[in-house]
């Protein structure tokens, strides 16, 4: 996806800004699997000396997002992706570093080559799961992404 840990910089202070700002960082990255890293830092708190949940939340839907974002662009065709439906589910207090992972690289890969071939749009539920430095669950996101398979006018007849 990234030749250096530059370029995703690079693309985060240009297309997710916030994201950005709150120092996420791609600790593991391959077509199935993706770990997003956030610290408990002055720009993620909150007045509970937590990381705020929106920061998580940025953390969690990265994690699923970058699989999307890789997947439709490996795909022969251009995809439109769309985040239609969020969970939430916040079982300890996160401080420190927190770890994201989601594992379903495979399940995106799959509604998007369906949302191709039934040329309808297809959602996949996805899960990002964030562990502490201690190896405890801290918090567990359910986010729903709907993938579209582009319309090509010159194959519509279009001229």
């Amino acid at each position: 996806m990234f030749q250096s840990w530059i370029q995703f910089k690079l693309f985060l202070f240009t297309q997710l800004p916030s994201a950005w700002f709150a120092g996420l960082s791609v600790s593991e990255f391959n077509p199935e699997r993706c770990k997003i890293t956030i610290a408990y830092s002055w720009r993620t708190k909150n007045p509970f000396r937590s990381i705020y949940f929106a920061c998580l939340s940025m953390a969690a839907e990265l994690a699923s997002g970058a699989l999307a974002y890789w997947h439709s662009q490996k795909s022969p065709v251009k995809i439109s992706m769309l985040v239609t439906h969020m969970e939430a589910q916040f079982v300890k207090k996160a401080t420190g570093r927190i770890y994201f992972q989601c594992q379903d690289g495979n399940r995106i890969k799959e509604a998007i080559d369906r949302s191709i071939r039934e040329n309808q749009p297809q959602e996949c539920r996805t899960e990002s799961v964030g562990i502490n430095e201690q190896g405890e669950e801290v918090a567990r996101f359910f986010i729903t992404w709907s993938f579209k398979a582009k319309s090509n006018p010159s194959s519509e007849g279009i001229q």
